[in-house]
């Protein structure tokens, strides 16, 4: 698949990039882009909430009151859950909600991320920005003439760029990501995706050659 290359102006240049088929042209898998969705966002969650137990609980340990003979039920201790200030029941405690999933399932949830935003028109291609300084008011007027202003934008950088990332972190509803650090998650939150040039080559070079690293089978050499 070929896409033409704009300009910071918006128009279209002469330029062309190829999107890899193996990655940007597979049918998409729904279920492995929920699982890697699920992964990531699980693996966000720290942890730590905590509620005391009744053995917890710093009150005194004396009884109440006395067992028989005051007409309501028995009470051995203000820790006790029946009780304003007392232990909770059954309540969280610190856990590690991060679970594993295979590495050619995170493969193909992300090709089958970008495939779904490339089968419908959603991705965009603009020459490497390099910008003196920081300035977000530069870099909204690169985002306006695309025609992508009021759309949720994942914008995927060939590398570090610091004044691009420091011009487009104070937009609303945009991200600014590496290309090595794309994932499913960012990909499925974004309405477009605007790839700078480079970017597009990196992304092909990682997840067109990721599969290979995973163990697909290979014939020996002298079979």
């Amino acid at each position: 698949m070929e896409l033409s290359v704009y300009n910071i102006e918006g128009k279209e240049t002469s330029k062309k990039v190829t999107l890899d088929d193996t990655v940007f042209g597979i049918e998409p898998n729904d279920h492995a882009i929920y699982l890697d969705v699920k992964q990531l966002l699980a693996n966000r969650r720290q942890g730590t909430h905590k509620a005391k137990q009744r053995g917890e609980v710093r009150y005194s340990t004396r009884k109440l009151k006395k067992q028989k003979g005051t007409g309501g039920a028995r009470a051995g201790s203000i820790k006790s859950p029946l009780f304003v200030g007392g232990g909770r029941v059954f309540g969280p405690v610190p856990r590690d909600y991060s679970h594993k999933l295979n590495k050619k399932q995170k493969v193909l949830a992300r090709r089958s991320a970008l495939s779904q935003k490339a089968l419908n028109s959603n991705i965009r291609v603009i020459e490497d920005v390099t910008l003196d300084a920081p300035k977000t008011k530069e870099f909204l007027k690169i985002w306006e003439n695309q025609q992508l202003n009021g759309k949720k934008l994942l914008v995927v950088l060939p590398e570090l760029n610091k004044n691009v990332y420091l011009s487009s972190r104070n937009l609303p509803n945009t991200k600014t990501i590496i290309a090595s650090d794309i994932n499913t998650y960012d990909v499925m939150n974004a309405n477009n995706l605007l790839f700078f040039e480079g970017a597009v080559d990196v992304v092909n070079r990682l997840l067109g050659a990721e599969i290979d690293e995973v163990g697909e089978d290979k014939q020996p050499v002298n079979a």
